[in-house]
């Protein structure tokens, strides 16, 4: 089902304000054994098979902040592995250790509207990050992602140049059940629409690198080597198993994808990737954070969230969006190096010294 969040500006952020809601203790990681009372925030992650990001970025920055901003805060963490199933069981668990604020990054955002309404009933704030759960949640933050999908259009259609109005392009996009993908591919299609000369092949990977290689192995079987000229993904999870059936195929086209991991860095280096979308995720992270611990000290939270939302149960979320950035070969110096996400020496092991080495990258 396409969903897509309407979001509208509302005004330049005001400063970013924390209090130390105690003297002691810290960020616990696992919920299995975090104490639970008042100053427990609860922590549920979508998966970590498809994107490395949930477990190296995203939830250690959110537990960094967490315990930065409420020195006595407890972080009850979990991932539900791809599954929303899990992922209601870990929330019921949350409810029923007692926590006051859940940071939600819901793996099937349409199922989720009961379970917050029950947490909202029993007085319990949910912020929806990274993708917009549906239900009475308090807050949203993530990044404007039609806007990321525009970014990766144009640098599909940049990747062409010149050749672009002559080229067929496959798209394999992100899991239907995830409105984040809707948003993804309606930007990508409003840049690309009129400026390539065809789709020939659009199918959704399901936000898994397998599935996505049958698809575009699929591809290839029904267009030939010559077929497309090349392909959108939607997540670098999904273009590295992409690139690996094409190059089996002895098929080089541009191929793009989004997360900024660092094996997709590498491949950008190498010259098998075209580019990444970089979604910083310190400031995701610590916007989540914020917004969690306002909600558990009762503040305000248009002090952060400066946009509002809509899901397609609910109007006029307070919302955080922030801005991504492409990533190619040319400006990785000046992007995830230099934002410090990856140090050099991460990116040019020895396996990719030479191309970086031939990339200026050191």
């Amino acid at each position: 089902m396409r969903r897509t969040v309407v979001s509208t500006v509302t005004a330049a952020a005001l400063a970013l304000t924390g209090a130390a809601c105690g003297k002691a203790g810290g960020a616990k990681k696992d919920s299995a054994t975090a104490d639970k009372g008042p100053a427990s925030i609860g922590l549920l992650l979508p998966e970590n098979a498809s994107s490395t990001r949930y477990e190296s970025f995203d939830r250690p920055f959110i537990e960094a902040k967490v315990k930065a901003l409420c020195a006595d805060c407890k972080v009850l963490y979990n991932n539900a592995e791809g599954s929303a199933a899990k992922q209601k069981q870990q929330f019921d668990t949350l409810l029923t250790q007692g926590v006051k604020v859940i940071i939600l990054d819901a793996f099937d955002a349409a199922a989720t509207a009961g379970w917050v309404k029950e947490a909202a009933d029993k007085g319990v704030k949910v912020v929806a990050y990274d993708r917009l759960a549906t239900g009475p949640v308090s807050a949203y933050v993530s990044f404007d992602n039609e806007k990321v999908g525009e970014l990766q259009g144009q640098a599909l259609l940049d990747a062409l140049g010149g050749k672009a109005a002559e080229s067929d392009i496959v798209m394999i996009n992100g899991d239907e059940a995830d409105p984040n993908a809707a948003q993804f591919k309606a930007g990508a299609h409003k840049v690309l629409d009129g400026k390539i000369r065809k789709v020939v092949y659009e199918q959704s990977g399901q936000w898994n690198p397998t599935i996505a290689g049958q698809k575009v192995s699929a591809a290839v079987t029904q267009y030939g080597k010559n077929g497309f000229q090349a392909v959108y993904s939607a997540n670098d999870g999904m273009a590295a198993a992409i690139i690996t059936q094409l190059k089996g195929a002895g098929i080089t086209v541009p191929v793009g994808g989004q997360d900024a991991g660092l094996d997709a860095i590498q491949r950008i280096v190498a010259g098998d990737q075209t580019y990444t979308v970089y979604k910083a995720y310190r400031p995701l992270a610590d916007a989540a954070a914020e917004l969690a611990v306002d909600l558990l000290q009762g503040k305000d939270v248009k002090t952060v969230a400066d946009a509002t939302a809509d899901s397609p149960t609910d109007k006029n979320i307070p919302a955080k969006l922030l801005q991504a950035k492409v990533v190619t070969k040319a400006n990785i110096a000046q992007t995830v190096v230099a934002d410090g996400l990856y140090k050099a020496s991460d990116i040019c092991t020895a396996d990719y010294a030479a191309a970086c080495a031939a990339a200026g990258l050191k």
